[in-house]
C-alpha cells in the first residue's frame, strides 16, 4: 500500500504533467526501486486502461493517483525493455516506454564542450537522432533551452498535443527524451513553455530536414546514409594549396536560374511528399527545379562555360523565398523547395565527378524573427543579445547572435563544419561580415554600444570568425573561406595566429564599385577617371582578394550588367566584353552572377528565371563564347592565377595614358617564366599604331582579342600577333606597334618557337 504522502505527491507530479509543466519525467516515470519492490509508471493521457508486458508476464496496470499515470509493483526490476498494452478510444496497441530509456544521451565530455563552446560535432548530439537503445528502435531527441521551464515533443506521434511527451531536463539546460518506435520522415516541433507560462511551437534548431515552406515543421531524417564517390576530389582538394589554383566560381540562386513547367514530369524520391508549390508571386504555370533536375541542367552547364566552382546563394531552410535565402531558419538542413538532403548530397557529388567545386553562402551575421524560427527560443534571449542596441539589425528586421556566448558560438562553429562533412562543400562565403564586425553598423548615434574599451569594434564577432576559420581550417585544408567586407579591416585574410580572421579571400568590393562607376560614363569622360582602373593595383597585395560582380549589383533598380554600359547597343555589348575580359586578366580569382555570362537584359528577380531566350540573339550568344573562352584561356595560363597574391604576378607597361583611356600590363608566373601582355581601349576609338613597350623581342601571339567577330566585334586585331621593333618605350628597347580595336581587351603571348624561327630565317 502507498502511504498518503505518496499518494499526494503522485496527485500533484500527475497534475504538472497533465499541465505540462514538468522538467523532470524521470523523477516520476518509468522503472523505481520502490520500497523492497520495483515499480513501473507510465504516462498515458487520455488512456483507458493499460497493461505492463514484461519479462513475459502481463500485469494490470492501476491509476490510483492521476487518471494517467498508469502503474504496476513488480517484485524484481525488469531484466529486459517492456511494454505496454494500452486502451484508448476503443483502440488497443502495444508501445514501449519512451521513460524506461534513461541513459543520458549528452555525455560529461559532450556538456562540458558544448558549455565551452569547443563542440566541433555537436550535430551528432543534438537534433533528432534515428537509433537504438536497449535493442529497441526509435529517435533520440536533445535540445539546448536553459530558461525554459518545461519542454514537449510534439508531432505526427502525438496529434501535436504537448500533454503526451513531456521531456527531461538535463545538466547545462540540456532536454532529452528517447521515443521508441519514431522513423524517418515524422513531424515534429518542440512545445515549450517559459517561467512565465507562455506557449511557444520551434522547429528544431538542430533539424536535419524541415517542411517545405509555408509549413515550418521539422521532419526526422537519417545521416551518413548517402554512398559518397569523391574521395579522390576530396584527397585532392585538402592536400592542395586553395589559392595556388584558378578559381572563376558561377554565383547562383538555385530557384531563379531556371523554372520548368508545373505539369512536366519529375522523379520522386521522397516518398508522397509532392514538388513544392511554387511561390504566389512566380509566373503561372511555373514550378522550381528539383536538385535533381539542377544536377541534370546546371552542372553540364557550368562545366561547358568553363567555370571552376559553384556558388550557392544561401541553401539553408528559410521560410520567405524573397529573402533570397538570406534569412535561415533551418541551419542544419538544405532547403526542401529543391528535395531531399540526400538529393543536395547527390548534386554535390556530382558537381565533383565533373571537376566543379562547390561554394556555399553562409549567414552567421544574423537570423529572422519568424515565431518557429531562434528568436526568443525558451522564453528569453537565447541566441540574440536582449538589447536591440546591440541585438537587432532593425533595417533588415532580423537579430544578431549573442557571440559571447559559448553554446551559440558552437551552434555556428558546428554548421561551418557540418556542412563540410555533411555535405562535402569546398568553401563558404560570408556574408555581411562588416555587419559583424562594427557595432555601430548601419546604426545612428545613440542607438549602439560602445565596446569595453569605448570603440565600434565588436571583439565578441571577431573572436567568433576567427574561432570558425581556425577550426575550419583544422578539419578541411583545403578549404575557401571567403569574406564578403566591405570596408578597410585589417588583415581579414590573415591567419589568426597572426592576428588576422583567418578568411583566405575577401570580395573586393572597391574593385567592384570603381569599375561600375567608370563602366557607366560615358567614354569621353573616362579620361578624368583613369585611376579608377588603376588604383586597385595600389592595394590588391594588401589581402587575398577575389574580384566579384554579384547578385547586389543587378537588383532594386541598379539595372544589370550590360544596361548599366553607355551608349547604343553595339557600344553596350563591346563595353560588357571588355569589362569581363578586364575582370579575367586582373589579379585576383573571379566570381560573377548567372545571367552576366550572356548579358542578360533585365535585373535579376528571385520569381523568375533567366532570359534564356536572349541566347537565340548572336550579341549574347557571343558574350556566352567570350566567357568560355576567358574561362579556357584563365585555366590554360597559370600567369592569370599563380601569383595572384605576389606582386612579381602583375606588372604595368603603361597606366598614364588617360588621354586615350588605355591601359597596358603583364602577368607573370615565377616558376615557368612565362609572362602574357594585356591591352585594353576603354573608348570607342579604334588606334591603328598604338605602340606598347615589351620586355623581350620576338613574336607575340595574341591569344585573346574581345573584338573578335565571334563574339560579336568589329573583328579588328593584329593578324594574330606581332612582331617587336627595336623602338625604346616605356622604360623597354623593344615594343609593338598595335591596332587597338573599340572598347577593347587584347591579350597577347611570348612565342618563343616563332621567334627563333624568324631568327633563323634572317641568318
Amino acid at each position: 500500500m502507498q502511504t498518503s504522502v505518496v499518494l499526494d505527491w503522485m496527485a500533484e507530479e500527475g497534475k504538472k504533467l497533465a499541465e505540462c509543466k514538468h522538467d523532470n519525467p524521470f523523477a516520476v516515470l518509468g522503472p523505481h526501486q520502490y520500497q523492497s519492490k520495483w515499480i513501473i509508471r507510465a504516462w498515458l493521457p487520455e488512456a483507458n486502461q493499460a497493461t505492463l508486458l514484461c519479462d513475459g508476464n502481463n500485469h494490470a496496470m492501476t491509476n490510483p493517483n492521476h487518471p494517467w499515470v498508469f502503474e504496476a509493483i513488480l517484485d524484481k526490476k525488469p531484466k529486459n525493455s517492456y511494454q505496454l498494452e494500452v486502451l484508448r478510444g476503443g483502440i488497443k496497441h502495444k508501445q514501449n516506454d519512451p521513460w524506461a530509456f534513461r541513459d543520458q544521451w549528452m555525455g560529461e565530455v559532450d556538456c562540458h564542450l558544448f558549455a565551452e563552446g569547443n563542440h566541433h560535432h555537436i550535430w551528432q548530439r543534438m537534433g533528432a537522432h534515428i537509433t537504438e537503445r536497449e535493442g529497441v528502435n526509435g529517435v533520440m531527441f536533445c535540445l539546448w533551452a536553459p530558461n525554459a521551464r518545461s519542454i514537449s515533443l510534439i508531432g505526427d506521434l502525438n496529434s501535436w498535443d504537448g500533454r503526451h511527451h513531456p521531456m527531461q531536463k538535463r545538466q547545462g539546460g540540456i532536454w532529452e527524451l528517447f521515443v521508441p518506435g519514431l522513423k524517418e520522415g515524422s513531424l515534429y516541433k518542440y512545445e515549450i513553455r517559459t517561467q512565465v507560462g507562455h506557449c511557444y511551437q520551434k522547429a528544431d534548431p538542430y533539424g536535419f530536414q524541415h517542411e517545405v515552406r509555408p509549413a515550418t515543421s521539422s521532419v526526422i531524417s537519417k545521416l551518413d546514409t548517402y554512398q559518397w564517390n569523391d574521395q579522390e576530389w576530396i584527397l585532392d582538394r585538402d592536400s592542395s594549396n586553395a589559392l595556388d589554383q584558378p578559381i572563376s566560381v558561377y554565383e547562383m540562386h538555385l530557384g531563379s536560374w531556371m523554372h520548368a513547367a508545373i505539369n512536366d514530369p519529375f522523379i520522386e524520391t521522397n516518398g508522397n511528399r509532392r514538388n513544392p508549390v511554387p511561390a504566389a508571386d512566380m509566373k503561372p504555370g511555373a514550378r522550381l527545379l528539383t536538385y535533381k533536375e539542377l544536377s541534370d541542367k546546371l552542372i553540364p552547364y557550368v562545366k561547358e562555360r568553363g567555370f571552376t566552382h559553384i556558388e550557392l546563394m544561401p541553401i539553408s531552410e528559410h521560410p520567405f523565398d524573397g529573402s533570397w535565402g538570406y534569412q535561415v531558419t533551418g541551419w542544419y538542413a538544405p532547403t526542401s523547395r529543391y528535395g531531399t538532403p540526400n538529393e543536395f548530397r547527390a548534386f554535390i557529388d556530382k558537381c565533383h565527378a565533373e571537376g566543379i567545386g562547390v561554394i556555399l553562402d553562409w549567414v552567421p551575421g544574423h537570423f529572422p524573427k519568424d515565431g518557429h524560427g531562434l528568436a526568443f527560443f525558451d522564453g528569453d534571449h537565447l541566441y540574440e543579445h536582449s538589447d536591440p542596441r546591440i541585438g537587432e539589425h532593425k533595417e533588415w528586421g532580423t537579430l544578431i547572435f549573442n557571440y559571447s556566448r559559448n553554446e551559440v558560438r558552437n551552434f555556428l562553429v558546428a554548421n561551418l563544419i557540418y556542412w563540410f562533412e555533411q555535405f562535402h562543400i569546398d568553401g563558404i562565403r560570408v556574408d555581411a561580415v562588416a555587419s559583424m564586425l562594427y557595432r555601430d553598423y548601419l546604426r545612428p548615434d545613440g542607438e549602439w554600444i560602445p565596446n569595453e574599451d569605448g570603440g565600434r569594434e565588436n571583439n565578441e564577432a571577431v573572436k567568433f570568425l576567427q574561432q570558425a576559420n581556425h577550426v575550419l581550417f583544422q578539419h578541411f585544408p583545403g578549404a575557401l573561406s571567403i569574406a564578403e567586407e566591405s570596408t578597410t579591416w585589417p588583415m581579414v585574410t590573415q591567419p589568426t595566429n597572426k592576428g588576422g580572421l583567418g578568411f583566405n579571400l575577401k570580395w573586393n568590393m572597391g574593385w567592384m564599385h570603381d569599375m561600375l562607376d567608370y563602366f557607366e560614363l560615358d567614354p569621353w569622360f573616362r579620361q578624368f577617371h583613369q585611376n579608377n582602373i588603376t588604383f586597385s593595383i595600389w592595394y590588391t597585395y594588401t589581402e587575398n582578394f577575389m574580384l566579384a560582380l554579384s547578385h547586389d549589383e543587378v537588383v532594386h533598380g541598379k539595372s544589370n550588367l550590360l544596361q548599366k554600359m553607355p551608349g547604343d547597343d553595339w557600344q553596350k555589348y563591346a563595353n560588357t566584353r571588355a569589362l569581363l575580359a578586364y575582370m579575367w586578366t586582373h589579379p585576383g580569382k573571379k566570381t560573377i552572377f548567372m545571367g552576366m555570362e550572356f548579358a542578360q537584359r533585365q535585373e535579376w528577380n528571385v520569381w523568375g528565371d533567366l532570359q534564356w531566350d536572349l541566347l537565340q540573339y548572336p550579341p549574347h550568344n557571343g558574350i556566352q563564347r567570350l566567357i568560355d573562352d576567358l574561362n579556357k584561356m584563365y585555366k590554360s595560363e597559370p600567369a592569370l592565377w599563380k601569383n595572384d597574391f605576389d606582386q612579381y604576378g602583375f606588372q604595368w607597361i603603361d597606366c598614364t595614358d588617360n588621354n586615350n583611356s588605355v591601359i597596358s600590363f603583364m602577368r607573370r608566373e615565377n616558376h615557368s617564366g612565362e609572362w602574357l601582355v594585356v591591352v585594353a581601349n576603354f573608348t570607342p576609338k579604334s588606334h591603328s599604331n598604338y605602340r606598347i613597350g615589351v620586355p623581350k623581342e620576338g613574336f607575340y601571339e595574341e591569344i585573346f582579342n574581345t573584338d573578335s567577330y565571334k563574339y560579336g566585334g568589329s573583328n579588328l586585331g593584329n593578324f594574330g600577333g606581332k612582331f617587336t621593333d627595336s623602338w625604346s618605350i616605356h622604360n623597354y628597347e623593344d615594343s609593338m606597334d598595335l591596332c587597338l580595336p573599340p572598347l577593347s581587351v587584347l591579350v597577347f603571348k611570348y612565342d618563343e618557337k616563332k621567334t627563333l624561327k624568324n631568327k633563323e630565317s634572317k641568318t
